[in-house]
């Protein structure tokens, strides 16, 4: 059927639909989005700050914690996340919050106030 949308229940039996969604949903505590993104020069972006560098740190820091694994933290990289202006920029979901830094300590600081201890850190956020 084009156009037709299917969700977890209609396509699996009742009482199987939701522990699949819920399991879908919880695959990771935190999912964080690293821009990475490298525009023309003299336009400002997340690449300007090392941010691929910056992504790899807070990656290694999370596994060496324990917590960059199913249930935890993933720590990806993305494209432009369209907030440029405001520095380096990383979206955590699923709480639909969104980070600035300027050093490792700032990174340091989300990994073991959010990530870890689950506190937004306010100070950082956009």
């Amino acid at each position: 059927m084009i156009g037709a949308f299917y969700t977890p229940s209609s396509i699996a039996p009742k009482q199987v639909a939701p522990k699949l969604v819920n399991k879908i949903m919880s695959y990771f505590r935190y999912h964080a989005f690293f821009c990475t993104n490298q525009r023309e020069a003299g336009e400002a972006c997340c690449a300007d700050f090392d941010a691929r560098n910056m992504r790899d740190y807070v990656k290694k820091q999370c596994k060496e914690l324990g917590i960059h694994k199913e249930g935890g933290v993933r720590v990806n990289i993305a494209g432009c996340l369209g907030r440029c202006e405001l520095g380096p920029t990383i979206a955590v979901y699923p709480d639909e919050v969104w980070y600035t830094y300027v050093d490792k300590e700032d990174l340091d600081e989300i990994i073991q106030e959010h990530f870890v201890n689950g506190r937004v850190v306010e100070r950082l956020k956009i």
